[in-house]
């Protein structure tokens, strides 16, 4: 069953279109990949799924209910969780206030929501960073304290812009390990992401965006050799071994 459903959505900013026509269904536990160039649109993407924008053209349906026009914080509460591809962390408050910030938008109570906040950052691996400030994390764990902030919603669907942008090769392992971890746990992800050899490995399915168009889908063996898709972003020299 369908989770998301993407129908036909475009969007215009002035004269450019960021998002033209295009469709995406992601079932209910499933990890859904999206690549595609810079300025493809996949970012402009996820803010139409989450209520940033709404769509010029089409409709978004989420857990059989029409949230087109729905503002960010009614798609948050319906269910949808979004990291950010530039952290937005406060950097002057410890993690444990950032996360129950998050956890606020359905806990009835502080004590609660920082309850639920503890439970996520022992989930995440960053419990033991629970007193220090946002500012003092490195890089890696302040992708992990974004997705800790997302993950104290209680999403459904989770969206994950480019988390593994900027680290190291044993930093996307354990990033990808977090990931591994959130979809056992029952929630389906849609991911944006440029480290490919770990996208192919990661989704079950792969959607190309390409000038704002989806140009391809399919397994991640059928687009590591699709030529629409390496001639717009894999390149030639692009090899996919099926290893992480």
């Amino acid at each position: 069953m369908a989770l998301l459903e993407v129908r036909s959505v475009s969007k215009r900013f002035g004269g450019l279109t960021a998002i033209r026509n295009v469709s995406l269904e992601v079932s209910e536990g499933e990890i859904v990949g999206l690549i595609g160039p810079n300025g493809a649109g996949k970012t402009t993407l996820f803010n139409l799924i989450s209520g940033v924008y709404p769509p010029d053209e089409g409709d978004i349906y989420f857990d059989n209910e029409k949230i087109t026009r729905r503002k960010p914080y009614g798609c948050c509460r319906r269910g949808i969780g979004k990291t950010f591809q530039i952290v937005q962390t406060f950097t002057n408050q410890d993690v444990l206030y950032n996360v129950t910030l998050g956890a606020l938008t359905k806990a009835k109570s502080v004590k609660l929501a920082k309850e639920k906040a503890s439970e996520v950052l022992s989930f995440v691996g960053l419990w033991d960073k629970k007193d220090q400030l946002g500012s003092s994390l490195t890089i890696a764990n302040r992708k992990r304290l974004e997705i800790a902030k997302a993950l104290a919603t209680e999403p459904k669907l989770l969206l994950l812009d480019e988390v593994m942008a900027g680290l190291n090769p044993t930093e996307v392992d354990e990033a990808l390990e977090l990931i591994r971890k959130i979809m056992d746990s029952g929630i389906t992800v849609l991911i944006i992401e440029h480290v490919m050899q770990a996208i192919m490995n990661l989704s079950e399915r792969i959607a190309i965006l390409h000038y704002g168009e989806k140009i391809a889908e399919g397994l991640p063996q059928e687009i590591s050799k699709d030529e629409k898709v390496i001639e717009a972003y894999l390149g030639k020299e692009y090899v996919f071994d099926g290893e992480p």
